[in-house]
């Protein structure tokens, strides 16, 4: 088992090796203080909890950050997970550290309805302190780093539900902050958890191939070593198969199998200075044949997170095609360290970090207003996204936007000003269309007029960026008050009548309070607004508060049809007109239950309720129990009547392999059997399993077999059966 003393010592070493200024002095009093406060806590794996902090520095260290990085590294889990405050961390290394720590600290005491939630106030809070001091982000990914590392302590759940947080949040953050070393590393780790099959054959085929892989990298490497000797230019060159996610990746992308896959092969060329890396590049050239279309010149315009280097695909006699990466020293230690390497070449970064990444002043101005769990962690990954196009202003400034942008992204990206005053937009000197994507190169131009009367409500559909979409909301949110809330609410009123809801059920004065707390809303003008300016869709409003609004529907329309009943006894039985006969009874309500949605064809029974007529129920409705005494008297024998005058509402529940296009194919033929389906959802059972419950509506049983039969038969459906509330 891993020691305290073993892990004191690694981390002292590479502190020694990367970071030779640090203040030793105060790192041994905060590894003595760690220590003392997680002293009764371990870990999974039994070892003392001490040991992760120490790991954590480490990779801070490795990273060549500075003292006060370290400090926090070895005290990010204190205020968490024992009883030390803010304050007394700030009286013992200084206030810098203490942030640092409260930064790291999840919000794990505070707590949220949901995990998405808690997860979305754990990143902002994560992204605010960001923002006043980079570090804080970087220490949070050295602590997911080493937690991924020693994931298979871990419950299998736990694994999968992390990696995929990994993956879809602190992967793309590593790779904006141009750390692309870790970021490799959380990829490659995720996917052994999410998809351990894929994971396990890429191992088993770079393994088997391993000595055919090294002859042919070092053969590369020996000729362009040569040549550059040759010339007098001095570099380290070396070789590499690219990473198991990478590659992964390029399968699914692609379609193909790895034995398809030709460009799995890299080659890293560094050298002193960037007139070499030119040089280099003519030289690489000239030794092979280059693949067009993929030259890519990073140093002349470095990437949003700083990255430089110049890339080119060339193909040998080999026939192989391979990447070669030319660089300086100082661009790869920031291509594998990111803003890190900051504090290594320039030691640190003075003032507000943010001026340094556009991307993070972005993120952050989009997300401020973002209230809706889901939504934030979705627009948080799109602008994460590595996916980005070049485009430059009139007087040749290069503007980083996300790939798909069009003129309005550009407009709001130089200003929110010049987005609200847009008339229109000139792409290389030329007209353009407001929905016309963006392509590397492109020379925008936008033209303005005071007179604009503001953006348009489909700008949100043609942008493409959050920043864009957030600015516009924030238009339409201060300038169209009344105008949003008769929008939104026309929409809303929309979805319910869609969904079979009669919108009077919003003036249920008991109801209302339910409804709103439920939406986060303290009127419901205010939700109406949020519709109208698109801080919320009608259809996501709809959805939370589904449940409550057809229960109370439902019992709205029952209490309807028994006064009717009761004041118009002599008119003909409404049990008929239900296409239900019961036996002995003249004239009574008759309503079917959702538990099991009898159809034509069905044995069924009935069960007279109090106050709402006869429930009619299959036979083999798991809630029809006829050996209950006290309820024996309830029952009655009904009977399907002659002629079906209307189609009844029925549910299937749809076990199935959880494989790309089955849901497509399930709705398909549903479509083609023309039934009308009235709500449908799915979810996942297991790692490759998925349940969908499908309500929909036909005439007898035997049209249900029939659709069942064709479910059936669909490739990857495991079972479908009758669905049972």
């Amino acid at each position: 088992m891993e020691t305290f003393a073993d892990h004191y010592e690694s981390m002292k070493r590479m502190i020694a090796l990367h970071c030779p200024q640090a203040d030793m002095q105060a790192i041994d009093r905060a590894v003595s203080y760690a220590e003392k406060k997680h002293r009764n806590q371990k870990r999974k794996d039994g070892s003392p909890y001490i040991i992760h902090p120490l790991a954590v520095a480490e990779i801070v260290a490795e990273t060549g950050l500075d003292t006060d990085a370290i400090l926090g590294a070895i005290l990010h889990d204190c205020i968490e997970d024992t009883d030390s405050t803010y304050d007394e961390i700030a009286r013992q290394f200084g206030s810098t550290v203490a942030s640092l720590v409260e930064g790291v600290t999840k919000l794990t005491r505070v707590q949220y309805s949901t995990l998405e939630e808690q997860q979305m106030e754990n990143l902002r809070k994560m992204f605010m302190a960001m923002s006043k001091d980079i570090r804080v982000v970087l220490i949070k990914i050295c602590d997911r780093l080493h937690n991924t590392r020693t994931m298979e302590y871990q419950t299998p759940e736990k694994q999968v539900s992390k990696s995929r947080e990994t993956m879809d949040i602190y992967a793309p953050l590593a790779h904006r902050l141009g750390m692309q070393k870790i970021k490799w590393e959380l990829e490659d780790t995720s996917l052994k958890y999410l998809d351990p099959d894929g994971y396990n054959s890429i191992m088993s085929y770079l393994e088997a191939h391993q000595q055919e892989a090294d002859r042919f990298m070092r053969a590369i490497q020996s000729k362009i070593t040569t040549r550059l000797s040759s010339v007098g230019i001095h570099g380290s060159i070396y070789g590499r198969i690219k990473h198991v996610y990478s590659i992964y990746r390029k399968m699914k992308s692609q379609d193909k199998r790895i034995e398809e896959l030709y460009d799995l092969y890299a080659f890293r060329v560094i050298v002193d200075t960037i007139p070499d890396c030119y040089n280099v590049l003519g030289h690489i050239h000239d030794l092979f044949n280059l693949v067009p279309g993929r030259f890519k010149d990073y140093i002349s315009t470095p990437k949003p997170n700083m990255y430089q280097s110049l890339h080119t695909t060339v193909i040998g006699k080999e026939g192989i095609p391979f990447e070669v990466q030319i660089r300086t020293w100082e661009m790869h230690e920031t291509a594998e360290y990111g803003i890190a390497a900051h504090w290594k070449y320039k030691e640190g970064i003075e003032g507000g970090n943010e001026k340094d990444f556009e991307w993070v002043r972005r993120l952050l101005e989009s997300q401020q207003e973002e209230n809706d769990a889901e939504d934030y962690i979705h627009s948080l990954k799109v602008d994460m996204f590595d996916d980005e196009v070049f485009v430059f202003t009139p007087k040749g400034k290069v503007m980083s936007l996300p790939a798909g942008s069009t003129p309005i992204d550009f407009a709001y990206a130089i200003h929110s000003g010049v987005g609200n005053t847009m008339i229109g937009a000139k792409i290389n000197n030329r007209i353009a269309s407001f929905d016309q994507r963006l392509i590397n190169g492109d020379i925008v131009e936008i033209l303005t007029s005071k007179s604009a009367k503001g953006p348009s409500r489909d700008w949100l559909k043609i942008c493409n960026s959050n920043q864009a979409r957030t600015k516009i909301k924030q238009w339409f949110k201060k300038e169209k008050r009344e105008e949003n809330v008769a929008h939104g609410k026309a929409s809303f009123e929309g979805e319910l009548r869609r969904g079979g809801i009669n919108p009077s059920v919003l003036q249920d004065a008991e109801l209302l309070p339910t409804l709103l707390k439920k939406l986060s809303f303290e009127s419901l003008d205010d939700m109406y607004a949020a519709i109208g300016y698109g801080g919320l869709t009608a259809v996501k409003a709809f959805g939370r508060i589904r449940e409550e609004l057809t229960k109370a529907n439902r019992q709205q329309k029952e209490k309807e049809a028994f006064k009717v009943a009761e004041s118009q006894p002599g008119k003909a039985s409404r049990h008929k007109d239900s296409g239900v006969i019961v036996e002995d009874i003249e004239s009574c309500m008759i309503k079917f239950s959702r538990c099991c949605t009898p159809v034509p064809g069905d044995d069924i029974i009935g069960f007279i309720t109090k106050g709402y007529g006869v429930s009619i129920h299959r036979k083999d409705c798991k809630n029809v129990n006829l050996n209950d005494a006290k309820l024996a008297g309830r029952w009655v024998k009904v009977f399907w009547s002659a002629a079906e005058e209307k189609p009844f509402s029925t549910t299937f529940e749809i076990d199935c392999v959880d494989r790309d296009g089955i849901w497509m194919d399930i709705a398909s033929t549903l479509s083609a059997a023309k039934v009308r389906v009235t709500e449908i959802s799915a979810r996942e059972t297991s790692t490759d399993r998925a349940r969908m419950i499908a309500t929909f509506e036909v005439r007898n049983v035997t049209e249900l077999e029939a659709i069942r039969n064709k479910m059936r038969a669909i490739d990857g459906v495991i079972d479908v059966r009758r669905g049972q509330n």
